[in-house]
């Protein structure tokens, strides 16, 4: 798979003072969603450290009582806010200070990292499969982080100098947490801990999605991460930039989008369709555009990291929806929800 190369939003947005949106980025559409009110409905917030308790009597209830939250929120929400999650502060802050200051680059020293033919790491955009495509208002840097051997260093900036150091750390740090979920999950579902890396035969690949959304005078018009579905196991979302432009949203079954306020240094996790099912009624977008429609246009970038972890190759569509209704395990089939990141 490919991704045919665009411009750099950013730079346009450097040289034309983002006055004017071109119309391949326009989708007006995008402002007729209803938007919960703020503070009518919140999705669940995990304890991970008390996930962990397990193994000390005195904490087991607490343990038990926070598993089956965690459980309520994969059936129910299919999204939760994941807080004490043991990846270290200085490694979260080390990550944010070295995307912000790639991105702070001058723009022929990012394009030093750009997406080669044949390729979707890289400096870009994802999935621009036609000419005349409506695009998305961000600027993106895509990475396989783990395992190491599925690295193309080729596509790793060395500038800022310790990026690379830092992305090896932040993604070792985010696989422990991720494989640590997927196993309580699993015994949430009355499976033994391994089933779900077992069932994944081959192995699993982390990947790190980057994006930067720079102002849009129009804000409420373009689209920073078009609809689509989420063929992993899971997705956690850390917000980069902790100000005042937020917009996190997921979107409930009546097709109301209740906003997300992400906490500092806590990921907001999706549970992936791999996990959930593929019933004919099942719907689950992601999206992100430039601005929240609660919130007074921005006049700040926006960035997210997002990491996904899956099946590796062509496993994933191979194996969609292998965990569901099958003999000896039953996934999280009945979720219904979409999510749309507004940034």
């Amino acid at each position: 798979m490919e991704s045919l190369p665009v411009p750099s939003v950013q730079a346009m947005v450097a040289a034309t003072g983002g006055a004017h949106v071109p119309p391949r980025y326009l989708r007006p559409e995008v402002a007729a969603d209803a938007v919960a009110s703020e503070g009518e409905a919140a999705i669940p917030i995990i304890d991970f450290e008390r996930l962990l308790l397990e193994e000390e009597e005195a904490a087991a209830a607490s343990c038990r009582v926070e598993s089956a939250r965690l459980h309520a929120a994969c059936q129910e929400w299919g999204f939760f806010q994941l807080i004490n999650h043991g990846v270290p502060d200085d490694v979260i802050q080390g990550m944010k200070a070295n995307i912000e200051a790639f991105f702070g680059l001058p723009a022929e020293t990012k394009q030093q990292f750009a997406q080669e033919r044949g390729q979707l790491e890289g400096y870009g955009q994802l999935f621009v499969v036609s000419e005349d495509q409506k695009l998305d208002w961000a600027d993106i840097l895509y990475l396989n982080t783990q395992p190491p051997e599925h690295r193309n260093r080729r596509f790793w900036p060395d500038k800022p100098d310790t990026l690379r150091s830092t992305l090896d750390a932040y993604s070792a740090a985010v696989k422990t947490v991720a494989d640590r979920l997927l196993a309580i999950m699993s015994s949430n579902l009355g499976l033994p801990p391994e089933v779900v890396a077992s069932r994944c035969s081959g192995g699993g690949m982390q990947s790190v999605r980057i994006n930067y959304y720079p102002p849009c005078a129009e804000a409420e018009k373009v689209v920073g991460f078009s609809p689509h579905s989420d063929a992993d196991l899971l997705t956690l979302v850390l917000q980069v930039n902790q100000n005042q432009v937020q917009g996190l949203q997921v979107k409930r079954q009546d097709g109301i989008w209740v906003p997300v306020r992400p906490l500092e240094g806590a990921f907001v996790v999706n549970v992936g369709d791999i996990l959930q099912g593929d019933d004919e009624g099942f719907e689950k977008l992601l999206k992100e555009i430039s601005v929240n429609k609660l919130e007074p246009p921005r006049t700040a970038p926006a960035v997210w990291c997002i990491v996904w972890w899956r099946m590796a190759g062509e496993r994933e569509r191979e194996n969609r929806g292998v965990l569901v209704h099958t003999e000896d395990m039953y996934a999280y089939s009945s979720l219904t929800v979409s999510l749309d990141i507004q940034t």
